[in-house]
């Protein structure tokens, strides 16, 4: 699907772009590969690592049009990774977050559409769901711009996609990294949020990989979520430490006790296939779609009303030892 194709990664100096850059060039043989960020000493890093003859990094930010307009030409392929993602920083920092993850979306899809990309997918995040925190409700005005801009496509080709799902593990600022400074510094215990909190898992492997199969299955408007397992964060700092001490410090600004993908307000447009949910779009399109068969054939079935995939009540959970093994 990629090979000779031209591909371009916004913030693809992060985790999941790295992860992406690589599997992307052990699998196939684009014609160029494009990495879009703002960080140059990021760039520079990222570049004595992956130096192939597709590979081209251009310095830019989503909030410039313009910058993203000369990027973007002759792309064939859009992978929206670019957002600020700390939630404290955003309830500090609202405005700087509204104009990454809305304005930089929305620059974004008019530059997608203005060059004809094929298929764009945006990366989104369990937060998106039922949002209590700036970062959360950012990210979902997002998944409505993209989900909206194949209504607003007319005579272009091009197709827009939304992949939702939870933490990473071990991505940077993320909570395993924290626990193994904290360790590494000499802490005696680990700081605990709330006992009784949950959190999705995937790895970043199982994260580009379900990008990639969106590819593949998209039909335009879907928002893709994959089952992924659940763990008590209790459990993750056992994993990292065992028999390490807790400190109960409480839930942060904007925290939630556990996370939702699919929200029950949603089950009348939830579709359950082998892997993954998809979640249809609210509006309807000039050219009606049946997304209970995608791309690929694979067939998905209505859940029932009230159906919620919670963080706190899926029915799979890590157990300590599989944390350990996934770490």
């Amino acid at each position: 699907m990629f090979n000779n194709k031209t591909i371009l990664l916004t913030g693809g100096t992060g985790s999941f772009g790295k992860q992406f850059v690589k599997e992307v060039l052990q699998r196939y043989q684009p014609k160029r590969l494009i990495v879009y960020s703002r960080d140059e000493l990021k760039q520079f890093e990222m570049q004595e690592e992956f130096s192939a003859e597709a590979m081209r990094y251009f310095l830019g930010d989503v909030r410039d049009a313009d910058r993203l307009k000369q990027a973007m030409q002759d792309v064939d392929f859009v992978v929206h990774a670019a957002a600020l993602k700390q939630v404290p920083a955003a309830e500090y920092n609202p405005m700087e977050c509204v104009k990454t993850n809305i304005h930089g979306a929305q620059n974004v899809i008019m530059t997608a559409l203005e060059n004809e990309v094929e298929k764009v997918i945006a990366l989104s995040t369990d937060k998106a769901a039922n949002p209590v925190n700036l970062y959360g409700a950012t990210k979902l005005v997002s998944d409505k711009l993209f989900t909206a801009a194949n209504n607003i496509a007319g005579g272009h080709r091009t197709r827009f996609s939304v992949v939702r799902y939870g933490n990473v593990v071990g991505s940077r600022g993320s909570v395993v990294p924290f626990f193994n400074k904290l360790l590494s510094q000499g802490k005696q215990t680990l700081p605990i949020t709330d006992t009784k909190m949950t959190r999705f898992w995937i790895t970043l492997a199982q994260g580009v990989e379900l990008v990639l199969k969106s590819f593949a299955r998209m039909q335009g408007g879907e928002i893709f979520v994959p089952k992924i397992p659940s763990s008590k964060i209790v459990d993750l700092a056992e994993a990292i430490a065992p028999g390490v001490p807790h400190e109960i410090v409480g839930i942060r600004p904007g925290e939630k006790l556990h996370e939702i993908m699919c929200p029950a307000d949603d089950s009348h447009l939830t579709l359950e296939f082998a892997d993954h949910y998809v979640i249809k779009p609210t509006i309807s399109f000039l050219s009606p779609v049946d997304y209970t068969v995608n791309a690929l054939g694979e067939t998905g079935k209505a859940v029932e009303p009230g159906f919620e995939y919670n963080s706190g009540t899926n029915p799979h959970f890590l157990t300590v030892e599989a944390l350990r093994e996934m770490l």
